[in-house]
């Protein structure tokens, strides 16, 4: 049950968070408004595509500035708890600094609770809206698929390689296929051009040549087109670079295993984006205390 220096210390501790976090929010806001008024202006950004980007930036900034602003909560309080001499008359009471410490961990265990939720349940569908926002109309362009120099492992015996993917076009170049048996290269497919077929999922090759491993001599084929159906899809083939932020947990846990089987190159960021929904609750107790440390 709590006392009431206990609801005296957090409600001064949650009512700082929270003003911080309302003063801090609108300034962010302003800031990114006159930094992509202008982009804005000349795309002619729909004004409800506009309100729904700043609502989901208003999550993603938020949850970036949870560890920072509860840091600088307690830094502020309890420095004019210490200013009015408050910290001294509790103490001098006979109550211990763990005892006083206890309103401390209750604040940072409702702040921890509320960075769970936002971190696992609002930020990913806010990140998609907010990098949508972004790679549509304020990037200029800029590609938000890997196009140079895909490489994938599809199966444990299959890799793909393209040297340069056109998204829009579901085309790449410099095709090639490796199917591997007993640790040797059993056939090797390559193609000037491929290009998938939504209509039913199959893939036309252009200059198709296919070299069969022998054990006294090779098997060459060769046809100027030839349609083939492979066991990956185009958003498998090239994920969105930010496609990490907009996934749930499970959903995380489920690409990262996938792209680590494919042999991905991004295996580090979509690890940096999953332990940081760990250690943002988690930093709701260490800048708590490091400020006593």
């Amino acid at each position: 049950m709590l006392k009431i220096i206990d609801r005296y210390i957090l409600k001064r501790y949650l009512a700082t968070f929270f003003v911080m976090l309302i003063m801090f929010i609108p300034i962010g806001i302003i800031v990114d408004v006159a930094e992509k008024v202008n982009k804005m202006l000349a795309k002619n950004v729909p004004i409800d595509k506009i309100m729904l980007y700043y609502l989901d930036f208003t999550i993603y900034f938020a949850n970036m500035l949870f560890p920072i602003l509860l840091f600088l909560s307690v830094i502020w309080f309890t420095s004019k708890l210490a200013n009015n001499t408050e910290i001294v008359a509790i103490l001098s009471s006979g109550i211990s600094f763990g005892r006083f410490l206890r309103p401390y961990i209750i604040g940072a265990s409702i702040v921890c609770v509320f960075a769970i939720i936002m971190g696992f349940f609002l930020v990913p569908n806010a990140s998609k809206g907010y990098n949508d926002f972004r790679y549509t109309y304020l990037k200029n362009g800029s590609d938000i698929r890997q196009s140079q120099d895909v490489y994938r492992q599809i199966s444990q015996n299959e890799f793909i390689y393209v040297s340069n993917f056109v998204y829009s076009s579901k085309t790449g170049y410099d095709f090639s296929y490796t199917k591997f048996k007993d640790n040797k290269i059993d056939h090797k497919i390559s193609a000037s051009r491929i290009k998938f077929n939504e209509s039913d999922t199959t893939y036309t090759l252009y200059s198709y040549k296919k070299r069969t491993i022998g054990e006294l001599d090779d098997v060459l084929e060769s046809e100027n087109k030839k349609i083939m159906k492979f066991d990956f899809d185009v958003d498998d083939l090239t994920p969105v670079i930010y496609a990490a932020e907009t996934m749930t947990l499970k959903e995380l846990d489920d690409f990262i295993e996938k792209e680590k089987v494919r042999g991905s190159s991004n295996i580090n960021t979509y690890e940096v984006v999953k332990y940081r929904r760990y250690s943002i609750p988690i930093s709701a107790f260490h800048c708590c205390f490091c400020f006593f440390n």
